[in-house]
């Protein structure tokens, strides 16, 4: 049961993440105003969310491992 709560929280934070980004893309395509200006704001937007999911998915990877080496411990008693 446990697995699945973690998977159902994650997937709620992803999709609000995912929610976010497509606004704040939206919202960035509509403005008005120049195109440069609005070019640049949006490569900073998705530097960032690339940042965002970088780290995310590193801490994915620890809890990957965790949720493992725990499976391995149970294993062996």
């Amino acid at each position: 049961m446990y697995y699945d709560e973690e998977n159902g929280t994650l997937n709620f934070f992803l999709g609000m993440l995912l929610g976010a980004a497509v606004g704040a893309g939206i919202a960035l395509l509509v403005a008005p105003q120049s195109g440069k200006r609005t070019r640049r704001q949006l490569m900073k937007a998705v530097s960032s969310a690339r940042e965002s999911a970088g780290e995310r998915f590193g801490e994915l990877t620890d809890e990957v491992r965790s949720a493992v080496e725990a499976g391995r411990k149970r294993i062996r008693v």
